[in-house]
């Protein structure tokens, strides 16, 4: 199938905003393994006076998982979906959390320009018709030594957790989407899996986007071997005498 981009892939997340939330909270782990990524990022003293972008917020669970583990942190969420972003702007939040509607490509435009002291992305590079240019993008708003962590559906390569991907979303994901209307974006989820990087290739291309210090890390449950968080640093300034 051809997957969804850029306006096309924005108007269905906007149609699915409204059951989004629901389906997610059946996902066995998926609440608690984005807060173990949100741990990887390393943050000292609860990510206190430091700034986190939370790129691709969509109704905000990501950005719930960054509140919780750091609690001193500012936190900006970011969503090309305004759907998405309506649903996780209207929930409650603590002081410091803040929400834009921009796509990831165009933060600049929004008043995105950084430093960050971290950038975090949930689900949104296989999405994206050009990764390369976000880790482009979030690599400018990054301040020298920030942290990058993002927790995807990249699978090991193995046949085995291709074949569980296929399966968890022929029996259960899609039949439950169908019926509620949203199968186009849901069969866009299991084909852009299969059709993105595997974790090891991932990193690599986050290596060749400048980042250093990059690590692939597994995530368990039932999603071993096909969601990881793949955890990097922009490199810090030299000093003179550097070359």
């Amino acid at each position: 199938m051809t997957l969804l981009r850029d306006a096309e892939l924005a108007a269905a997340f906007d149609h699915a905003a409204r059951s989004y939330d629901t389906l997610v909270a059946v996902n066995p782990g998926y609440h608690a393994h984005l807060r173990r990524s949100a741990r990887r990022l390393g943050l000292p003293h609860g990510g206190r006076g430091l700034r986190v972008l939370d790129l691709g917020c969509g109704t905000g669970a990501s950005t719930a998982a960054l509140a919780a583990v750091l609690p001193g942190a500012r936190i900006t969420g970011v969503d090309a979906s305004a759907g998405m972003l309506h649903r996780a702007a209207g929930k409650r939040w603590r002081a410091g959390v803040t929400f834009v509607h921009a796509p990831v490509e165009r933060l600049a435009e929004a008043g995105l320009a950084g430093p960050f002291d971290a950038v975090f992305a949930a689900y949104l590079f296989r999405n994206a018709a050009d990764p390369d240019a976000v880790l482009a993008a979030v690599r400018d708003v990054l301040a020298p030594n920030g942290r990058l962590a993002v927790h995807e559906y990249t699978l090991s390569g193995r046949p085995a957790h291709r074949a569980v991907w296929t399966a968890v979303c022929r029996g259960l994901v899609l039949p439950v989407a169908t019926l509620l209307d949203d199968g186009a974006l849901y069969r866009h989820l299991w084909h852009s899996v299969l059709r993105f990087d595997t974790a090891a290739g991932f990193a690599d291309r986050v290596r060749s986007a400048g980042f250093g210090h990059v690590r692939v890390l597994p995530l368990p449950g039932w999603q071993t071997g096909i969601t990881h968080t793949v955890v990097a640093r922009r490199p810090g300034l030299r000093s003179a005498g550097e070359r």
